[in-house]
């Protein structure tokens, strides 16, 4: 366990060891001492009770294995080292984290007389942790030239790959021929698959099995064809052997494939130091995990290889779903093998979403029938080793982050890739390792290279959380009353039954001493004087000292002395505790005796929601918020009074174009205007000349202000355009002007220094646009009313001409029936 104990003897060396300690190379050991905190009342140390505790709490908490030192002065044993130092403390000791190169190979070619090539530096290191507390190291890579390359070609062989299969069995020379111009060190395998022989995908009829459709082949999973092999020949052989088969659905078993490709090192015939390419080539969407389920199959994908020897067939393909995602990524990663998906137009934004999930890998857009493959592929491996991505398989208690160094580019924060390489050409990446959490002392190990390399830099990791002075422990010490307990790094570690500082007290209850040792120094536990509550209600005062509750929660801390303080009742910001662990952390108050946010660098305020930087708020202009309202929390707030709003105070409803964010700018810089101060006119990213004639620009790109300073009438105007380097250039028109005499403007035929424009301006505008509203609206009132009456006034005079003119006939209603009623008789006068 690498430490430091600072002795008696030693006191004056405290501060330069502090200072002096720093990262050594090669095979040296490398350490790093926690820094000086900035503010020594936010300690968040307080919660320590032994030395292995203290060490996992923060990097810059030190023990202090001073005996009697709480006993003699008060203070915390766990405390800031600073705190440590000026306190006194004649015994400190913290672990430290280091680093160990401890092979490291110059990155070379294969070489006769040295071996096989070197293409990661270095190979081996052990590091120290302290949690924390982070280390730096650096990874350089170098592909080698004539690097072995294993190429297996696997190809979807359903009926409606039929053409591409007949143009592969005449490509099959040309494409071996053009990969033996890439490396010499080249071998070439094949395989085929089409789907699982279960219904509702294969018709399972007897028949159809046998022949699915006329001169088709029974259908299959996945046959491994070819083992990777040097004579070429075998594969063009293989290929005209092949022919195709035949399914019900649209998608193929070509995940089951790729599994097992990556899975069946020995059968498929992977070298161990070469890049590993499979050229997938399919016409088709492809089958996922949970597809299986609509065939009965409930059984996860194992990830196992399930070849048979003998003929090559997936012979339990039908036992287990179809692989996920992010299952067959893990494999592929874990053997370095690297898939080049060469598909059909209709399918390539499919399989570009594919390719996002597995490391490495290219899509192409292949020929209806198969036609350009050769093509693809060269471009396609020229993309791969062009490339150089790295990732790693830390476990979840490490962090890692990269930098990467590109050539002559950049260091590049949080990049891990480099792009444009030649082979022969060397990048590095800066890693640091952080152990986030303890692991028991125990060793873990995890690798850190490229994808698609087989080689890779194994990192061997103890973290440590624990004190070299635990293992020097003194059992049943004179110094723990007579015996009662183990003294471990300064303070006594108490027997079962015994309790307090030096283990004087003891928990038995068969005698009335016992119980009033236990509790009689209650009011040492009270907070102050005016408290009734020991140890704040949430610990039980023990032989004078608080002993802090258990929280259901082993997360979750009490602290303090009078267990005061936790790290869980702090501010919150946005549902997490002092904003997460990126801005803050809960720890305990000494001058408050409460639990407070001690921010990271870059944030404040109570929940540490406050970011520091200023970056959100500057203008266009280079103004902060536009010098129309000021910055709160990386925020604008803008003026109440301002017309300019939005996140940077230059939105402007009643203004024209950014005219007016880029008037106090013109007018400080060259007018010497006080509309802003020098400060912020310093500030002005706005670059300003004087041209007699402005140049042509965008109509909305000009500026025209009223004169008014120094008594000069003349108005001033501009334009304003945008450089492809996003600077903002005003060209100010220089003109004459007529100024008081008295007044004392126009300095010797310079322009004049102008006002902004009134509010009146604006008002004039607004009513004169009210005004013409107005206006048309009572034309057209006068308009409407005109028509109404011209249409009444037509159709009054034709009713007047259709009554004098009509005639009535005189004639009996029809309708009418008179009251008496005249009959003859028929007889009358014979």
């Amino acid at each position: 366990m690498g430490g430091h104990t600072l002795q008696r003897q030693h006191r004056f060396s405290v501060v330069v060891a502090l200072v002096l300690l720093s990262t050594q190379c090669c095979s040296q050991v490398t350490e790093t001492v926690p820094k000086e905190p900035s503010e020594l009342e936010d300690n968040v140390c307080s919660g320590g009770r032994t030395c292995g505790d203290c060490t996992a709490i923060d990097p810059t908490c030190g023990w202090c294995a001073q005996q009697g030192y709480t006993e003699d002065t008060g203070f915390l044993r766990c405390d800031l080292i600073q705190n440590l130092i000026n306190k006194t403390c004649l015994d400190i000791t913290y672990p430290v984290s280091s680093v160990s190169v401890e092979e490291n190979e110059e990155l070379r070619d294969a070489d006769p007389n040295l071996g096989d090539p070197v293409q990661v530096a270095p190979q081996k290191i052990r590091l120290k942790l302290r949690p924390g507390q982070s280390v730096n190291l650096s990874v350089s890579v170098r592909q080698a030239r004539d690097y072995p390359v294993d190429l297996y070609y696997v190809m979807d062989l359903s009926g409606s790959m039929k053409d591409d299969l007949e143009n592969l069995k005449q490509l099959a020379n040309t494409l071996a021929e053009e990969m033996g111009e890439i490396t010499r060190n080249f071998r070439l395998g094949f395989g085929s698959f089409v789907e699982k022989t279960l219904s509702p995908f294969v018709n399972t009829a007897p028949s159809s099995l046998l022949e699915p459709c006329p001169d088709c082949q029974p259908p299959y999973n996945f046959r491994n064809h070819l083992p990777l092999d040097v004579n070429t020949d075998l594969f063009s052989d293989r290929v005209n052997e092949t022919s195709y088969s035949g399914n019900l659905d649209s998608p193929e078993a070509g995940l089951d494939a790729l599994m097992q490709i990556t899975v069946c090192k020995e059968l498929i015939g992977w070298l161990p130091k070469a890049r590993h390419i499979v050229v997938y080539v399919s016409d088709d969407a492809f089958h996922i995990a949970g597809d299986g389920k609509l065939l009965g199959i409930v059984n996860p994908n194992d990830g196992e290889c399930h070849l048979n020897s003998e003929t090559g067939y997936n012979d339990r393909a039908n036992e287990f779903d179809y692989p996920s995602v992010g299952h067959l990524n893990f494999r592929m990663r874990e053997q370095n093998v690297i898939p080049i998906f060469a598909v059909t137009a209709g399918h390539t934004d499919l399989y570009r979403e594919l390719a996002n999930f597995i490391e490495g890998s290219t899509v192409g857009i292949l020929a209806p029938d198969s036609s350009n493959v050769v093509a693809l592929i060269k471009e396609n491996y020229d993309k791969i080793t062009s490339k150089v991505q790295i990732s790693d398989n830390a476990p979840e208690n490490l962090a890692v982050t990269y930098t990467s160094r590109c050539l002559n580019e950049a260091p590049n924060p949080g990049s891990k890739v480099c792009l444009g390489l030649k082979l022969g050409e060397v990048v590095s990446f800066d890693v640091t390792v952080e152990a986030t959490s303890c692991h028991d002392n125990t060793e873990q190990s995890f690798n850190i290279g490229p994808i698609g390399f087989e080689e890779a830099l194994e990192i061997s990791v103890v973290v440590t959380c624990s004190c070299d002075c635990e293992d020097l422990s003194i059992p049943n010490s004179d110094y723990c009353s007579n015996g009662n307990g183990t003294l471990s790094c300064g303070q006594c570690v108490c027997d079962a039954g015994r309790y307090g500082k030096l283990c004087e007290c003891s928990s038995g209850e068969d005698t009335e001493v016992s119980f009033r040792d236990k509790y009689e120094n209650v009011a040492s536990c009270r907070a102050s004087s005016n408290s009734s509550i020991a140890c704040s209600g949430r610990g039980e005062c023990i032989c004078g000292e608080c002993a802090c509750f258990e929280r259901q929660d082993k997360k979750e801390v009490i602290s303090g002395r009078f267990c005061e303080c936790d790290n869980f009742s702090c501010e919150r910001y946005k549902g997490q505790l002092c904003g997460g662990p990126d801005r803050g952390q809960c720890v305990c108050d000494e001058k408050s005796r409460r639990s407070v946010c001690k921010c990271k660098p870059g944030f404040s305020g109570d929940a540490c929601d406050c970011p520091i930087s200023t970056a959100g708020c500057v203008a266009s202009n280079g103004l902060m918020c536009n010098a129309n309202g000021v910055c709160e929390c990386n925020r604008c707030k803008c003026d109440a009074n301002s017309p300019f709003k939005g996140s940077t105070c230059e939105t402007c409803k009643t203004c024209i174009g950014k005219c007016s964010s880029y008037r106090p700018c013109v007018e400080c810089k060259i007018f010497g205007s006080d509309v802003i101060s020098p400060e912020e006119c310093d500030k002005c990213t706005v670059a300003v000349v004087i041209d007699s004639e402005l140049p042509s620009v965008n109509v909305s790109n000009l500026c025209v202000f009223p004169g008014g300073f120094t008594n000069c009438s003349t108005s001033y105007n501009f334009v304003y355009e945008t450089l492809d380097n996003g600077t903002v250039l005003v060209h100010l028109q220089d003109q004459p002007r007529e100024c008081d005499p008295n007044g004392g403007g126009g300095d010797n035929g310079k322009t004049p220094i102008a006002t902004d424009p009134t509010s009146g301006d604006i008002l004039i505008l607004v009513l004169s646009i009210v005004g013409a509203i107005v206006f048309i609206g009572v034309i057209l009132l006068v308009l409407l009313r005109l028509l109404t009456y011209l249409h009444d006034k037509r159709e009054f005079t034709r009713f007047t001409k259709e009554q004098q003119s009509a005639v009535w006939d005189e004639a009996q209603n029809p309708i009418y029936k008179p009251s008496t009623s005249t009959y003859v008789n028929p007889l009358y006068g014979k």
